[in-house]
């Protein structure tokens, strides 16, 4: 059972990971081709539209951010 757990954990780290890279590469082209790249294009405006809700959030939105840190980390 520890095995499944692991393996999991795992694969989730995994996609994370990936995840992470993608949305890395989508605001590097959103910035360098202004937000009119074919896959990319929304990433850069999402992520501000986060940051945007979480400093609207005060307190609560600082703790979120920290939080995503810390699971991102």
């Amino acid at each position: 059972m520890d095995k499944a757990f692991d393996m999991i954990r795992d694969l989730v780290s995994g996609l994370t990971g990936i995840l992470v890279g993608v949305i890395g590469l989508g605001v590097v082209a959103g910035i360098v081709f202004d937000n009119n790249a074919w896959f990319f294009g929304g990433v850069l405006g999402n992520l501000l539209g986060v940051i945007q809700q979480l400093g609207d959030a005060g307190i609560v939105g600082l703790l979120a951010a920290a939080l995503l840190y810390k699971l991102l980390k």
